[in-house]
């Protein structure tokens, strides 16, 4: 594991969950609810990087309860951010990807 990994992973997780505020609110967001929006295909899309964070804390030697607890995170992203409306807001307090990262970080210090 290098450093310079997580440091890009954290970077997607960012731009995944949290990139953008909603000016004079501590509401943040990213690409992964801006995709929500488009119905049957954004949560979908959405899954793609998600699934490469997992597929790279796995490369990066997390053990196997803490990818578990990952794909858990990302499958209720998906499934609850099909849903219209109730999704979208899933997903701006949800977060899958930033509690992706946090839980490879935690694991890594291990």
């Amino acid at each position: 594991m290098t450093k310079r990994d997580l440091e890009h992973l954290d970077r997607l997780s960012g731009l995944l969950d949290s990139k953008y505020r909603i000016p004079g609110t501590p509401i943040r967001f990213g690409w992964d609810s801006i995709l929500g929006l488009i119905p049957g295909v954004g949560d979908a899309a959405s899954l793609l990087p998600s699934g490469y964070l997992i597929f790279k804390a796995r490369r990066l030697g997390a053990r196997k309860r803490t990818i578990g607890r990952m794909a858990i995170n990302t499958g209720l992203d998906v499934v609850i951010g099909a849903i219209p409306i109730l999704g979208d807001i899933f997903d701006l307090a949800f977060k899958a990807n930033n509690r992706n990262i946090n839980l490879l970080k935690s694991e890594l210090k291990k």
